[in-house]
């Protein structure tokens, strides 16, 4: 896996070096060789539970061998097996501030997963529904957390809000400041990172726990305090439009302050953390598919006149 990782260039993306690691691990999965022998198909499940457990095992050191070997000159740190999961992880990424392993243990909690509908889970789910062992399904998941609208908000948000204190000339904006540049962001047609999830509809819980984490270890910190005067800003404007269904914030609208502070200012490595803490949600899920036999997932095929029915309110036509 360390050979697959070196042999891209160290300026290839976390995220490619990320899902190479995956795919190299793939060599030893249980269930392909289990499956080639003729496994009962009521064993499943066991095979992916295999597979699923050795992965989550080995994630935070393949995150923390990239982050290592692209931001720290390949000088990399040996795991400490006195350590939990998440604090290994802190460990090996060479941070050892026992607030940051805590904040790690919270980064990996809240973002496993929230729901099957978002791409990375959604992908995994398909890919895994071909019976694709754990690693070629989580690898699967992983390419479309990589995507802008997906993995990358929290590192918008981080952007965005440093692009405002370059603009207003202010390390601490005004919450009129934040207003007036909100309404300059909506007038140019873009949108405030963080904001206007399509599924919630109230102020993510996950956004407030990093609230907590934050009030609790640095509430003086100048960009938590930006985040939390947008919280205070945005929803109004937002809902003042008349257009967006959700103007609260998401889990993405806190957690790039919270590694800034403590020095991870890497914010294309940002996802592949995602992407670590993503792997317990999807694939205690894809453990479930096989337990349940869920079948091959296929998309529903329709004609054009099934179209036409449709527009037309024939909802009918829709049954079988």
């Amino acid at each position: 896996m360390f050979a697959a990782i070196d042999a891209l260039p160290v300026t290839a993306h976390p995220m490619t070096m990320f899902v190479t690691g995956i795919m190299a691990l793939q060599t030893e999965s249980n269930f392909a060789r289990r499956y080639a022998e003729g496994m009962n198909k009521k064993d499943y499940w066991d095979a992916v539970f295999d597979d699923s457990m050795d992965l989550i095992a080995r994630l935070p050191r393949v995150a923390a061998y990239i982050y290592r070997r692209k931001y720290h000159n390949n000088q990399h740190i040996q795991p400490n097996g006195l350590l939990d999961w998440a604090g290994n992880l802190a460990h090996m990424l060479g941070y050892e501030d026992e607030s940051f392993k805590e904040l790690m243990r919270l980064y990996m909690t809240i973002h496993a997963d929230h729901e099957g509908g978002n791409v990375s889970a959604h992908t995994t789910h398909l890919v895994g529904s071909a019976l694709s062992d754990p690693y070629l399904s989580l690898a699967a998941g992983m390419n479309g957390l990589a995507g802008p609208l997906h993995g990358l908000a929290n590192q918008e948000v981080v952007k965005w809000i440093t692009e405002m204190q370059k603009e207003l000339k202010t390390e601490v904006p005004t919450k009129a400041q934040i207003e007036g540049y909100v309404k300059k962001t909506l007038g140019e047609g873009k949108v405030v990172p963080g904001y206007g999830h399509a599924v919630l509809r109230k102020t993510d819980p996950r956004f407030s726990a990093q609230q907590d984490f934050a009030k609790r270890h640095f509430p003086e910190d100048p960009l938590v305090q930006i985040v939390w005067n947008v919280y205070d800003v945005v929803p109004p404007i937002l809902e003042s439009l008349g257009k967006v269904k959700n103007p609260w914030p998401n889990v993405d609208a806190h957690s790039g302050a919270l590694l800034v502070h403590y020095g991870m200012v890497e914010y294309e490595f940002y996802t592949v953390l995602f992407g670590v803490s993503r792997a317990l949600g999807v694939l205690a899920s894809l453990i479930w598919d096989r337990a349940l036999g869920f079948a091959l997932e296929r998309p529903k095929s329709v004609t054009t006149d099934l179209v036409k029915a449709w527009i037309d309110g024939k909802d009918e036509i829709w049954g079988d």
